[in-house]
Parts: structure tokens; C-alpha cells; sequence
């Protein structure tokens, strides 16, 4: 029998998962959750025997990237632990199913956290852009013991995997100016500025960060969540805002962030041309040809090159 799809969650499955977390309780509603890409999040709904309702997300897994599902829930778990005991506004974990013995696959469960994902350009974009260095900066403050580092991927080599092939791969030959990107990204990548490292987020953008009444309510997505250079999350924060039309944001964001970690970006050239290879991998996935990003890509990638160089 093929396997189900993940946009698909069974009331079987639902009701094994409640029986575990929540006895007695009836449930109520199951629904897709928008921003189901990689992975598929569903929305649990159920009334408790005490007649309050209990509101979870189902996060169930894809295999993508060198790494199994299995992996990949039990760290975006561990990171959401780690969240929570830090203080960092993100879903509190209830359920780490890594075998998918409750889930049919691997994945986990969080309580579900009411917000809203601002994917199109804020009403107050500076705000908003200070709002998301400072907690960025936040996030990178948070002290790592040798237990929480083993469970994280390795920040640099993982923002660079376009390296590991003997010449630029085909995506960046086709797009303008991509095999430039290649060339400068491997002979700077030998000489970084060494840096204290940090939790990384990997994915940092607008996407990932739920918003109520002008507040970041929750930080999502840490199934890659890893360790190394901060600089890689501030280049990719800062594409995101470019790609959004709102330069003067990515301006304001690292200026914020900078002053918040008491530091200076380095190495930020290098970490901006690496990020923008993520766009020319999937294009039409990235909208490239839609609304002047593909222009706003190539600005990007022009002042990178020389704040690399």
C-alpha cells in the first residue's frame, strides 16, 4: 500500500495521538495549516473532559536534505525545548513521536499558538524590522551547554552546501551573475573571520515568525536549527526584506541587531552571496519573475559582492 500523503491526517490517527496526550477529550476539528511545504502542519482541535479546549499543531515530516525525518523531529523538539526554557516566545512542546508510531510518520506535537504570519510587506516595516532583530539577537545571546550543541547541524557548511560540487552547479550557471556568486563565495569561504558561535536558525524570515497586536507571539521551524556563524541568519533576514521591497528594513534590521549583540556582522558579504543561491535553486518557487524580485535579487547580490570583496 503506498504511503499516505502528509496533507492528509487521519481521525484514526488523530484520536490515538489524543488518547496519548489528552485522555478523554473529543475531538473537534482537523485542518491543513497554511505554510505546509517541506513539511505538513495540521491544526488539532478537541474538547477536554473539564469542557476547556485544547488547541495542538501536528507536525508531521518529509525526508529532504541529508538527514532523516526521524532526525529532524527530535531536533526541531529539543529546539523547541530549548526555547521554551529560555524564554524565547515559540510553541511549547508536548509530543516527540520520532519512530512515527503514533503519527504513521515522524513528527511532533505543540501546543498551538494563535497568530498571524506577515508575508507581505508591514504597515510599519521599521518597527517591524527592529522587532525582528532584537529578537534575533535574542536568540543568538542564548548560552549552549555541550548537550545542546550535539543536537544542532553546522551553521557555515550548511549555508554553503552549494560548495561541495567541483564547479558552480547548474542553477547558479543559469542565473546572472551566479557563477560569480560560486566563484567569490569558495575562495573567501577559506579565510572567514573567526567568530563565536551561536544558535543558529537557519531559516530566518518573516514566514517563521508569528505576529499578534505588533508582537512576535512565537518563532517557528527549527527542524534545521543549528550552530555557528550569527552572520548567516542576519544575510538571509536581510535578502527577505530586500526580495519584499523594503530596503531601508534590512537597513534598519541590521543596525538594530548590531547595536543589540553589541557586535558587528562579520563576515556579512560572504553570508549575503551564500544566501542568495536559495532563490536560484527554485526560481518559481521564490517568484523570481513576479513583482521586480528577480531585479531586487540581482541589487542584492551586487552589494554583496562588494561588501564581500
Amino acid at each position: 500500500m503506498p504511503p499516505r500523503p502528509l496533507d492528509y491526517l487521519p481521525d484514526g490517527i488523530v484520536i490515538s495521538l489524543l488518547e496519548r496526550i489528552a485522555p478523554g477529550s473529543r475531538l473537534t476539528r482537523v485542518e491543513l495549516l497554511p505554510g505546509s511545504f517541506s513539511n505538513h502542519t495540521h491544526l488539532v482541535e478537541a474538547r477536554l473532559p473539564d469542557g476547556n479546549m485544547l488547541k495542538c499543531a501536528v507536525r508531521r515530516y518529509q525526508v529532504f536534505g541529508d538527514y532523516g525525518r526521524d532526525e529532524k523531529a527530535r531536533r526541531e523538539y529539543k529546539a523547541f525545548e530549548l526555547m521554551n526554557r529560555c524564554g524565547i516566545p515559540s510553541p511549547e512542546p508536548l509530543l516527540l513521536d520520532d519512530s512515527g508510531s503514533i503519527l504513521d510518520v515522524a513528527g511532533i506535537v505543540t501546543r498551538f499558538v494563535e497568530g498571524e504570519l506577515r508575508l507581505e510587506n508591514p504597515s510599519d516595516p521599521l518597527d517591524w524590522a527592529r522587532k525582528m532583530a532584537v529578537m534575533l539577537a535574542r536568540i543568538h545571546s542564548i548560552p549552549l551547554s555541550e548537550a545542546d550543541r550535539g543536537f544542532l547541524l553546522e551553521a557555515n557548511s550548511l549555508a554553503t552546501w552549494f560548495l561541495r560540487a567541483e564547479a558552480a552547479p547548474k542553477y547558479m550557471q543559469d542565473f546572472p551573475g551566479g557563477v560569480d556568486v560560486w566563484k567569490t563565495t569558495r575562495d573567501l569561504y577559506p579565510s572567514l573571520k573567526p567568530v563565536p558561535p551561536v544558535l543558529v536558525h537557519v531559516d530566518y524570515w518573516s514566514g517563521n515568525i508569528l505576529w499578534q497586536e505588533g508582537e512576535i507571539v512565537a518563532v517557528l521551524d527549527w527542524e534545521e536549527a543549528a550552530y555557528g556563524d550569527a552572520g548567516t541568519d542576519v544575510a538571509y533576514a536581510r535578502m527577505n526584506m530586500v526580495l519584499m521591497g523594503i530596503p531601508e528594513a534590512a537597513e534598519e534590521f541590521l543596525q538594530v541587531y548590531e547595536a543589540r549583540s553589541g557586535q558587528k556582522v562579520e563576515n556579512l558579504g560572504l553570508w549575503e552571496l551564500a544566501a542568495s543561491v536559495r532563490p536560484m535553486v527554485d526560481p518559481l518557487d521564490w517568484e523570481l519573475d513576479k513583482g521586480g524580485h528577480r531585479e531586487r535579487l540581482q541589487g542584492f547580490i551586487a552589494a554583496a559582492l562588494k561588501r564581500a570583496k
